[in-house]
């Protein structure tokens, strides 16, 4: 099995896909590849972002298997605390808990990174 990976953004937000297939690809020939379907795909679309939509062409269309967090069958929180060690919730499964609270590392997020000059004029839009 031969894994590849597909980046996507800056230095300060990035999303990235893991995909795999029973075939080794040259490094240059994946990116080729790559590159083709991110020219047919690039304005159409429908996934959150551009690498899991390439990742599903390459599943759909070269037999890769693409390695999202649908495909996971277990979890783990891994801490030198005790306490922060646990079975962590997937496919959108909460964390079963004896109080009504929800819990916090359940939720589902993306995290969105901005810088605030508190000194700079407003801007109207």
């Amino acid at each position: 099995m031969y894994f590849y990976e597909l980046h996507e953004g800056d230095d300060d937000v990035f999303s990235d896909a893991l995909v795999a297939t029973d075939v080794e690809y040259d490094p240059e020939d994946f990116f080729e590849l790559v590159q083709e379907i991110r020219r047919r795909i690039q304005d159409t679309y429908q996934d959150d972002t551009l690498v899991e939509a390439i990742a599903a062409e390459l599943e759909r269309e070269h037999e890769f298997v693409y390695i999202s967090d649908n495909r996971l069958a277990a979890a783990v929180n891994v801490s030198r605390d005790e306490a922060e060690n646990y079975l962590a919730p997937v496919g959108g499964d909460a964390r079963d808990d004896d109080d009504d609270e929800e819990d916090e590392r359940s939720a589902d997020f993306r995290t969105i990174i901005a810088e605030l000059d508190p000194e700079a004029e407003p801007r109207s839009h």
